[in-house]
């Protein structure tokens, strides 16, 4: 086929894909899978072809995808539920102070939100904020921005939560250096959307909390350098790994190389994390065994929608593989001089903005951009930058399709308008500032 007619099934499958989430109101799994087809259909590809290629963009993905998610809500899921959360959140309070409280709550949904789902970790710490607002009379703004921002970069940029590791495993990038460029772009990130932004939006609209006090009978919460110890854990051995595989310290050979293989893996890695979670945030707290397996299953319901979701997006990068249709792609933004981060960047904002989902916004983004790395030369650092300008893509313009702004609008007591003027605008801060930032620190780097 014609490059043309390539690129046709390429937007073809797009508005597909879009029509039916947004039109039809279809779970966005079955619809990347429809529109998957019909770009096989429009692309030339027979039924057994199509059947072929959705087996192997399904398997692909989720050999690695579907064990990371899954190990991390896990984790998670003990680390709200003993409390550990809290005593995060509390300890930096207490020791930044409350004038430092903003960038306390910074800090704690960047902490937060590494092992525990955005909505989650918001609605754990909302009594936090509430509490601030009531002893201070200062706008509620004041703290949540700064916390809101937090846990957005945090869950967008820095694995292993799902959506950078799902798009790692699509680009083929590695997560050591996807959690370098995610720290590096997402803490001057959040000090501008959450710090800065937080601060001046807060004396343009002023926020009580509700009534009430949500912070009563507080169960007791672990310490806290233990917790930090075991949120660490898995992030340290997998920075070890990729940098000892990156021949800095020489070039590693026998034992050092096969233990760091072993245990700086993301699978073994997130394995000790659990363990140890379940031991000293659950069974050495007072837990049964049999409440730490009834919260462990519950937190595998969410992570099964990221899950089949991830293994829909790389069914279709599959199809873009096998159709040709990526490379002709790959070709036509080569010969416009066009940069692949740019590209990557602003399909992820545009799927996001008008169908709201981040997840779907960062899948769609990377499966459409994997099949281009043919005709692009980028070394390890340029694929984490890729995964980092998704990410900041699908963060940006968060709005009434997205649910995010419906929570943060219910928890903060926001009008839409209010919602709007603070929420969406400091989504519209965090995405172009860290896309500008990773585009900044590739050049660098």
């Amino acid at each position: 086929m014609t490059t043309t007619a390539l690129l046709l099934a390429v937007l073809a499958g797009i508005g597909i894909l879009l029509i039916l989430i947004l039109k039809f109101r279809i779970q966005a799994f079955i619809s990347l899978l429809i529109s998957s087809i019909a770009v096989g259909l429009l692309a030339g590809l027979d039924g057994a072809e199509i059947i072929k290629t959705i087996q192997i963009g399904m398997g692909s993905t989720l050999g690695f995808v579907a064990t990371v998610v899954g190990l991390g809500a896990m984790f998670g899921a003990i680390l709200e539920h003993s409390g550990g959360t809290s005593a995060i959140s509390g300890f930096l309070l207490q020791k930044l102070g409350e004038k430092k409280a903003p960038l306390a709550l910074l800090l704690s949904g960047f902490v937060i939100a590494i092992p525990v789902f955005f909505d989650v970790a918001f609605i754990i710490l909302v009594p936090v904020i509430y509490a601030l607002q009531r002893k201070t009379k200062k706008s509620l703004l004041l703290y949540a921005i700064p916390l809101l921002s937090g846990l957005a970069i945090a869950h967008a940029f820095i694995p292993p939560t799902p959506g950078p590791v799902a798009v790692s495993e699509i680009l083929g990038a590695d997560l050591g250096w996807v959690i370098l460029m995610g720290i590096l772009t997402g803490i001057p990130t959040a000090l501008v959307s959450g710090l800065f932004f937080g601060k001046y939006i807060s004396k343009k609209i002023f926020i009580k909390a509700p009534m009430g006090d949500p912070l009563a009978e507080q169960k007791k919460l672990p310490e806290v350098g233990g917790v930090f110890a075991i949120i660490a854990l898995p992030i340290v051995l997998i920075l070890m790994n990729t940098l000892i595989k990156s021949n800095l310290f020489g070039e590693p050979e026998g034992f050092v190389l096969s233990a760091t293989e072993l245990f700086g893996h993301p699978f073994a890695a997130l394995i000790l994390a659990n363990l140890l979670a379940w031991y000293f945030l659950g069974i050495k707290k007072g837990y049964s065994k049999k409440e730490l397996y009834q919260v462990t299953t519950k937190s595998m319901m969410p992570a099964g929608t990221i899950i089949l979701l991830t293994g829909a997006g790389g069914v279709f990068k599959q199809m873009l593989l096998d159709t040709g249709a990526g490379t002709a792609l790959a070709t036509s933004l080569a010969d416009l001089g066009f940069p692949i981060l740019l590209f990557a960047f602003l399909a992820a904002a545009l799927v996001r903005i008008i169908q709201g989902s981040s997840t779907v916004a960062m899948i769609t983004a990377a499966g459409l951009v994997a099949p281009l790395l043919s005709g692009f030369e980028l070394d390890a650092i340029g694929l984490a930058s890729l995964v980092i300008a998704i990410a900041s893509g699908a963060s940006m313009l968060s709005h009434v399709n997205d649910s995010g702004f419906w929570l943060v609008s219910q928890y903060l007591g926001l009008s839409e308008k209010q919602t709007f003027r603070s929420w969406t605008v400091m989504t519209a801060i965090l995405g172009i500032f860290g896309f500008g930032t990773v585009v900044l620190l590739n050049w660098i780097l």
